[in-house]
């Protein structure tokens, strides 16, 4: 991991067209502004470990029935 220090209105760039820069400091809050292209989507890592457990705990609660049904709906 790369661990850079940042003053405010400071800025990194990663890759090309990605700018991460400091917007402001307040009571131990960082708050970030980031420029990226519309087509790179941007996540906060607790939201995605979220929907990653979700998704898990979705796949393990199936019933052969849900399924035998929903292979009905397809069918027709």
């Amino acid at each position: 991991m790369l661990v850079l220090s940042r003053k405010l209105d400071e800025s990194i760039v990663i890759g090309e067209g990605i700018v991460v820069k400091v917007i402001s400091v307040d009571k131990g809050v960082v708050k970030l502004g980031i420029d990226a292209p519309r087509n790179l989507s941007i996540v906060r890592s607790e939201l995605l470990e979220d929907v990653k457990e979700s998704n898990r705990a979705a796949s393990k609660e199936i019933e052969l029935s849900d399924l035998t049904s929903l292979g009905a709906i397809f069918k027709k």
